[in-house]
């Protein structure tokens, strides 16, 4: 049983998910010949854009099953971990072939177990609300994974539609990198090193 405390945000999340499929969708299509190509690069946006598709769907079958009366958002946690799960596991073999591992596949990869940890979770949470259902921890933590779900969504449709990535080990990275040429670079009127 959903308690009422958190009807709302089952209420607000649902609008959420809903949105962010619809602006997905225009990503996707948007992208549509970029995803239809072969190769490395095609096949990693097919899986980003399926994880976001995966996750809202997620966020959202479970807000919309808990603002339906009854015991229903055990069972439907679980229910859709399985299809998270499957889709994870569909995903990873569709990127095994990909032989150049790039930091892009990596961190692509550290995504879907992000997804694996949310899912496994979520239906272990899932088979507790469905044995306990007066139980409102469980069912807070399934209110906590469709925020997780959201982040995870948003994180691929973002990097989908090619915006910029800005993150410390980069910025980091580049530092060094500047740093090493500047250092390399022959100071001003003397011989390069021999």
């Amino acid at each position: 049983m959903v308690p009422a405390e958190i009807h709302d945000f089952f209420l607000a999340s649902g609008g959420v998910a809903g949105a962010l499929i619809g602006l997905l969708f225009v990503a996707i299509s948007v992208s549509t010949e970029r995803m239809a190509r072969q190769g490395h690069e095609a096949q990693l946006h097919r899986v980003r854009a399926s994880a976001a598709l995966t996750a809202f769907t997620n966020a959202l079958v479970i807000s919309l099953f808990a603002l339906v009366p009854g015991h229903k958002i055990g069972p439907t946690a679980v229910t859709v971990a399985a299809v998270g799960l499957a889709f994870v596991v569909a995903a990873l073999l569709s990127l095994r072939g990909l032989r150049e591992a790039r930091w892009g596949t990596v961190r692509d990869l550290v995504f879907l177990l992000g997804l694996v940890a949310t899912f496994v979770i979520q239906l272990i949470q899932g088979v507790e609300v469905s044995l306990q259902p007066d139980n409102s921890g469980d069912v807070n933590t399934i209110a906590i994974l469709v925020i997780v779900c959201f982040l995870i969504g948003i994180q691929r449709a973002w990097e989908l539609i090619g915006g910029p990535s800005i993150g410390l080990t980069r910025e980091v990275t580049e530092l060094v990198r500047e740093h090493n040429r500047e250092t390399a670079a022959p100071e001003e009127g003397q011989p390069p090193p021999s």
